[in-house]
């Protein structure tokens, strides 16, 4: 059996989710199950009746403190799933055609995890869109979102699932105990979900937390500190500059470092790429002194 777990808190998106995966699973051979962890109070609940008697319909209450509770809501999915595959996507996610079967493909081959590709939704300015497709160039990944997300129940079980200490980046944390564990995962890019990242001002908000969340991993993580300039030099060229600006009262032209990754990103809109990438420093240096 293969098992679709989608996770959502209120988003009225997760109609048109739920409808188009439906529609993909009864295309699959084998059986298979769409389980919904909503924790959006009943908010929602219209579309659970909507659906009724099509999917399985997981009522999740947060942890007392918890904000963000992805990582809480995928392990409950993932218990509560029955197949021996389980598939990631969120509310809100637009499935492209042949998405599930291609996704799934290779784990019915005999792999053991596989991501997908995740694009912004059409029309959108993409701001994620070029380092998705950079992400996917190899056959293998080594880190990667659960957002359009397949693996073996055996992998989850291997590593324990999900650390819920994370409010943003359990993802990531994720997959780098996979591959730590010595777990290859499998890129599709032709296993394409579209997703709306939402306005500038949320995506700075996003930017701000993953660069929190980053810091985080890399404390939990530190033997991979080793190679961080080598695989992650964002984690400290951002914050490094940002530090570095007082250096503008003595050299005036110190802000003109940002012109070498203005250039190197300048098909995907300088300035949103720029305010991205100096969001992202200011989470790092934010969670390294402690602030929420």
């Amino acid at each position: 059996m293969i098992s679709v777990v989608i996770v959502s808190k209120d988003e009225v998106s997760l109609d048109d989710t739920v409808t188009e995966v439906m529609r993909q699973a009864k295309g699959l051979h084998d059986s298979s199950e769409i389980v919904v962890v909503d924790a959006s109070d009943g908010r929602l609940d219209h579309i659970r009746r909507r659906h009724q008697g099509h999917i399985r319909w997981m009522q999740f209450e947060a942890p007392r403190g918890v904000r963000v509770s992805i990582p809480h809501q995928r392990n409950v999915g993932v218990n509560a799933a029955r197949g021996e595959i389980i598939v990631f996507t969120d509310a809100g996610c637009q499935p492209e055609a042949r998405w599930l079967a291609n996704l799934i493909a290779p784990l019915l081959q005999g792999q053991d995890i596989t991501v997908g590709l995740t694009l912004g939704a059409p029309g959108s300015t993409g701001l994620y869109d070029r380092s998705a497709w950079r992400a996917l160039q190899s056959q293998y990944v080594t880190e990667c979102s659960t957002i359009n997300f397949a693996f073996r129940r055996v992998v989850f079980d291997a590593i324990g699932g999900f650390d819920e200490g994370f409010a943003y980046g359990s993802d990531v944390d994720f997959s780098w105990r996979l591959t730590d564990a010595g777990y290859r995962i499998r890129s599709v890019p032709d296993a394409v979900v579209r997703h709306d990242w939402g306005t500038w001002r949320r995506q700075l908000r996003r930017s701000y937390v993953y660069g929190k969340a980053r810091t985080r991993l890399y404390r939990k993580h530190r033997t991979r500190l080793k190679h961080v300039l080598r695989d992650d030099p964002m984690v400290v060229v951002y914050p490094a500059f940002l530090l570095g600006l007082p250096l503008t009262l003595v050299f005036p032209f110190y802000p003109a470092l940002l012109l070498i990754p203005a250039w190197r990103n300048r098909s995907g809109g300088v300035i949103r790429v720029l305010a991205d990438h100096l969001t992202y420093g200011v989470g790092v240096l934010a969670e390294l002194v402690g602030l929420r």
